[in-house]
């Protein structure tokens, strides 16, 4: 303390709290008197023992401000509250406020937002509304209790581990679909498919009710541990297994439709 220089010694103990003793005579320092700075220097003659070596008159009299503000001197004393009135917690006066008399400020940019908002939902609503007549692929969770049995309308499934693909339509797209490339079985459904072209394979129900698959990607397909190059094409039998870059699937041929599909070809065709 006493390395330190004289002016950060001087401000360090201008610091130090006031004792009741000093509180006690700056509260007889009348608050309607004018009181100067020779008036709180002559407090600190009269009564060196009780105010602290460090003291200086223009601090007694900062302090004497701040008692007199909070009413601390001893010719002050607070005013009671008129009789009649109840001091009102934060709950009473909540529950005088009218509502119904609060305005309700308007954000206008806020209502602009919020009608872009619904507008652009509405728009996407109606935009998957027209596309439903378009889907040919109808994704399924697999679980415990979905039903195996194929509907009027399925012609084959694509079964993975996660995910089964419901073709309903003769002809699909497989691969990875991104922002630009929307296709018909997206595999990435299933699990990691960077490796997978956006546009890996074509599966497609010939009209004598037989299943091939095309090869459109850089990567090989593998059916029944066969693979299928870039540019050939493979026929699909019922419960075979389509490999594409460490995805598994079991391809389900709906025996019934595609009989059905067979019979319809063969009246159709020239006896």
């Amino acid at each position: 303390m006493r390395q330190l220089h004289p002016e950060a010694i001087a401000a360090i103990q201008s610091k130090a709290l006031f004792s009741k003793a000093e509180e006690q005579l700056l509260s007889k320092v009348g608050s309607t008197s004018q009181p100067t700075l020779e008036t709180f220097q002559d407090l600190l003659h009269r009564h060196p023992d009780a105010f602290y070596l460090a003291r200086t008159a223009k601090a007694l009299q900062a302090h004497w401000q701040l008692m007199k503000q909070y009413y601390l001197l001893e010719d002050q004393t607070v005013q009671p509250l008129p009789k009649g009135d109840q001091v009102l917690n934060f709950s009473d006066a909540e529950d005088l406020i009218d509502d119904s008399k609060l305005k309700d400020m308007r954000d206008e940019v806020l209502e602009h937002e919020l009608t872009v908002a619904d507008r652009r939902q509405k728009r996407e609503i109606r935009q998957l509304e027209q596309e439903l007549h378009k889907w040919q692929v109808l994704v399924d969770s697999i679980t415990g209790m979905s039903s195996p049995d194929f509907d009027n309308q399925t012609l084959a499934v694509l079964r993975g581990r996660m995910v089964r693909y419901l073709m309903r339509s003769r002809e699909i797209t497989l691969g990875r679909a991104t922002k630009d490339n929307q296709i018909d079985v997206d595999l990435s459904l299933e699990g990691p498919a960077w490796k997978i072209s956006r546009k890996q394979g074509v599966i497609k129900l010939k009209n004598n009710g037989d299943f091939f698959i095309a090869n459109e990607g850089r990567r090989p397909i593998y059916i029944d541990g066969r693979p299928v190059l870039c540019g050939s094409k493979w026929r699909l039998s019922n419960n075979s297994v389509v490999e594409i870059a460490s995805l598994r699937f079991v391809f389900l041929i709906n025996q019934d439709l595609i009989a059905l599909i067979r019979a319809e070809a063969a009246k159709i065709m020239p006896q």
